[in-house]
């Protein structure tokens, strides 16, 4: 990951509903400055994980414990079966080997703990559109085709790659919709033809609005 330090403070409210009720230690990996802790419950204990130094260092100023470094690095020095939540907030996407990482962080779970987080949609309606009448699949610096990303996912393939790996799907769903970001003319002609493919196919594109997933798993195993 890049070693720039131009990560924004967000603390991904849209994802705060995913959170189950109770927990008290909790380990986020991919934390960045670590924005989304104020959209956890308070009296918590914390751990972070990122690769990125300086935004470590702010997260630390949150209140994280934070190992630097990817979650391969440094989790060895994470302690075993201890956590309640495990956040993954647009991380498994930069994952060399995602079905390795979803074995291995259930060491570190309690049982019946919940992961958490978000992943982008690769079925989202912008995408689409570039590839399918623009006829490209160009990376750019942030988005569905961040150039960090080294897989993708569908709703259909998520939840194959959930189950597979022995964790219950308590939520998957799509958040970000395209339909609820601000009406420049630009996004109403936008939404007007994703509204009309979603009609055209009888609702079954409806998952094209959104630009990611949100997840909440329990251990099962």
């Amino acid at each position: 990951m890049s070693e720039k330090y131009d990560y924004v403070l967000s603390d991904r409210s849209e994802l705060a509903a995913l959170q189950p009720a109770q927990y008290k230690t909790v380990l986020e990996i991919g934390c960045a400055k670590g924005g989304f802790r104020s959209s956890l419950r308070p009296g918590i204990e914390i751990w972070g994980v990122e690769p990125n130094a300086a935004a470590a260092g702010h997260a630390q100023q949150m209140g994280y414990r934070v190992l630097v470094g990817t979650y391969d690095e440094v989790a060895a020095h994470l302690p075993n079966a201890y956590f309640d939540l495990v956040i993954c907030n647009d991380v498994i996407e930069h994952m060399s080997d995602h079905d390795q990482f979803l074995q291995a962080i259930k060491q570190k779970m309690r049982p019946a703990a919940t992961l958490m987080g978000s992943i982008p949609n690769v079925r989202y309606f912008g995408n689409l559109f570039k590839m399918l009448v623009l006829k490209d699949w160009r990376y750019s610096e942030q988005g569905v085709l961040d150039n960090t990303h080294l897989r993708f996912f569908t709703h259909k393939s998520l939840t194959h790659t959930f189950t597979k790996n022995q964790f219950k799907i308590v939520k998957l769903t799509g958040v970000n919709s395209d339909l609820k970001r601000p009406m420049t003319l630009r996004q109403i002609m936008k939404n007007a033809l994703l509204l009309l493919v979603i009609g055209l196919t009888l609702g079954h594109s409806s998952d094209m609005q959104y630009i990611q997933f949100g997840f909440n798993l329990k251990r099962v195993d």
